[in-house]
């Protein structure tokens, strides 16, 4: 089967003093329809970046990227946005719009009835559980409700692969694991999901897969077991961890600094 998305060597680079850094080093890898991928790594690894290239905001320097088969670079903008979604760390709202007004935005590159878009709208609202907000300004919102807003926009979009960057910043335990679970209801309806995440304990219970990134390369990927050693947490994150199993899997719990 065909990936939704692949990235194969992978290379970019930014200005820096002293000529250019390198920020992503021959990435590949790849997500594909069903699964919740889970990409993890300290800051400054280059997460962003790995997702801003993997979709066409920024371009690589070298290697290739393919969108459901397609070379990346060769589909126009309005077809881009149809086959994957975007939610940034960014969190800014610039105009005063209704939350439902601005949800509806994700409905754009479809050519589809008002009706469509209305249920649309009505469903991401309900997934995110802003039914109640709908008529609020989006300006006028908290900050963990401004979060839930922007992700109900990705998901009314309704396209096949969504990525998202930190969706979980600002976010109380609550409403963390009620996205989670969306996430992975929406994998398992068949959609492709990467999300960038520093708590290592959702990555570990909720995720499909893991890529871990540090200094712009694939450290590793695969199931958290296998990914989120003591070994490998200790040399990416300079940390311990303790390690239990329930009967909804994985639980990791960040313990202590090495050295400190």
């Amino acid at each position: 089967m065909t990936p939704l998305l692949s990235l194969e060597r992978v290379t970019t680079s930014r200005a820096a003093r002293q000529g250019r850094r390198t920020v992503l080093d021959a990435v590949s890898c790849a997500i594909a329809a069903g699964e919740l991928v889970g990409l993890l790594g300290p800051n400054g690894a280059g997460k962003t970046t790995l997702m801003r290239t993997a979709i066409g905001l920024a371009a690589p320097e070298s290697g290739r990227i393919r969108l459901m088969g397609d070379d990346l670079g060769r589909l126009p903008p309005s077809e881009r946005a149809r086959r994957v979604a975007y939610i940034p760390q960014d969190r800014s709202i610039a105009w005063p719009v209704t939350v439902e007004t601005l949800v509806g935005l994700g409905r754009q590159p479809h050519r589809t009835t008002e009706a469509e878009n209305r249920a649309a709208v009505a469903r991401a609202l309900a997934e995110t559980g802003l039914e109640a907000l709908g008529h609020r300004l989006a300006t006028r919102l908290s900050g963990g409700e401004r979060a839930r807003a922007l992700i109900a926009r990705a998901l009314a979009q309704d396209a096949p692969l969504l990525v998202a960057d930190e969706p979980m910043a600002g976010l109380d335990p609550a409403h963390s694991l009620a996205l989670m679970e969306t996430l992975r209801r929406l994998a398992r309806g068949g959609r492709g999901i990467l999300v960038s995440l520093h708590d290592l304990g959702l990555a570990a219970r909720w995720c499909d897969r893991v890529i871990l990134l540090a200094g712009g390369r694939i450290i590793a990927q695969g199931h958290p077991r296998a990914v989120l050693t003591p070994e490998r947490l200790a040399a990416v994150y300079g940390i311990t961890a303790h390690f239990a199993e329930d009967d909804g899997g994985l639980i990791l719990v960040p313990t202590a600094v090495l050295g400190g």
